[in-house]
């Protein structure tokens, strides 16, 4: 089991996560916390380059907790997103959410590597389940859902698909406070928002829309516009708009870093900035996010790892793991 892989004479037939990709379905033989983690590991340091960028920035001793963290919510996502058909993936996520049951009721009885190393961070960092279930609601939604009528909608999707993450990570170092959980979800949700406006043409493609409803009914857009990719200057109106109201949210969560320890400063930062320069990049298309992605340059995500290198080795006082906010 030493190659992310697991091999397929080891797949138990009649898998219940027969359908998911290959690589995901479950073992027939229960692998090892080494070997658990191992799979997590290579699963998080080789399908999301970002990820492991930013996790090197963290203290050694919390890498295999985000890690396992990263593997649950990364096949949740496959589950729902990269089977034949929403009916399959409806099944394998209902699946999932009773291996998560298991994870916390009966664990010895997991087999998934994912659980298997997950149950040993919930144990670790006191993880609640509602979290994790949050995601699967999200993922569930995704089969049914695939347009946003109004901005609260949008906020309520991340609420569930976004917000959860970014608590996790606070528990995982060890901040339970409310405070800093509230900055937190402004963060995740201008981040996933950030995502949706630089997407629009692929959502598109994909029969899905996250455009707000009530936004487009406002500046007169409409489908068919995104569907053959006319760019109006009541678009380019509304997109600013939807930038501004972004930005500002991405900037009330970014003051988060101010009040935890420098090490996870330092990678909540490189997430903060990366918003910023999805923002920025839409921006410099002046708001025309319909002739083809914004994408983050090369040499500007060069000189955000720059930057985070050097704040990293930048020494500054510990915050400690208090529900005591302290502002910079």
């Amino acid at each position: 089991m030493s190659e992310l892989a697991l091999t397929h004479a080891g797949r138990i037939a009649g898998d219940a996560l027969a359908g998911a990709p290959p690589d995901l379905q479950t073992p027939e033989e229960r692998p090892t916390l080494e070997q658990a983690r191992h799979w997590c590991r290579q699963l998080a340091t080789t399908h999301y380059e970002n990820f492991h960028v930013a996790t090197w920035f963290l203290p050694e001793r919390v890498r295999p907790h985000f890690e396992s963290v990263y593997a649950y919510c990364r096949v949740s996502d496959d589950l729902g997103d990269e089977v034949a058909t929403p009916e399959i993936a409806t099944r394998l996520l209902a699946t999932w959410s009773e291996m998560l049951d298991e994870c916390y009721d009966t664990p010895e009885q997991s087999r998934h590597p994912v659980f298997v190393a997950l149950h040993e961070t919930i144990a670790a960092c006191d993880l609640p389940k509602g979290l994790f279930a949050d995601l699967l609601r999200a993922f569930r939604q995704d089969q049914v859902v695939t347009h946003y009528e109004s901005w609260d909608e949008l906020l309520e999707y991340s609420r569930f698909s976004a917000n959860p993450v970014g608590r996790l990570v606070l528990l995982v170092c060890g901040y339970h406070d409310e405070e800093r959980a509230r900055l937190s979800d402004a963060l995740c949700t201008a981040l996933q928002l950030a995502n949706f406006w630089q997407d629009v043409v692929e959502d598109a493609d994909r029969g899905r829309r996250y455009l707000p409803g009530d936004y487009m009914r406002s500046f007169r857009v409409d489908d068919g516009q995104l569907a053959g990719r006319v760019f109006t200057p009541e678009f380019g109106a509304m997109m600013k708009t939807l930038v501004e109201r972004t930005r500002a949210m991405l900037q009330e969560g970014g003051t988060l870093p101010a009040t935890v320890d420098h090490e996870l400063a330092v990678t909540l930062n490189l997430f903060r900035k990366g918003g910023d320069a999805i923002l920025d990049g839409i921006v410099a298309q002046d708001y025309d996010t319909l002739r083809g992605r914004p994408v983050v340059t090369r040499r500007k995500k060069l000189l955000l790892l720059v930057g985070a290198l050097l704040e990293k080795f930048r020494l500054r006082p510990i915050t400690p793991n208090t529900g005591e906010v302290r502002r910079a």
